[in-house]
């Protein structure tokens, strides 16, 4: 059984990178979306070694952009 109050990986705040689908559950996105939102350059990635990783603060600095976008339109 799981320990109820240790964090969720979803929201670690211990975590500096996240896997893809980490990010997307801190989008209420899916993985697919999640990706096409790095291909198109919107969400900020790298690879480490072979692997995809998406830094944690780069869910919240997209959403602030997306937000600021909302409210200029």
């Amino acid at each position: 059984m799981q320990n109820s109050s240790a964090p969720t990986t979803a929201h670690d705040p211990t975590l500096v990178l996240l896997t893809v689908e980490e990010a997307a559950r801190r989008l209420s996105v899916g993985r697919t979306t999640c990706f096409a939102l790095i291909g198109a350059g919107a969400l900020e990635s790298l690879m480490v070694g072979g692997l995809r990783r998406v830094p944690a603060d780069a869910p919240a600095a997209y959403l602030a952009r997306r937000r600021a976008e909302q409210r200029a339109a």
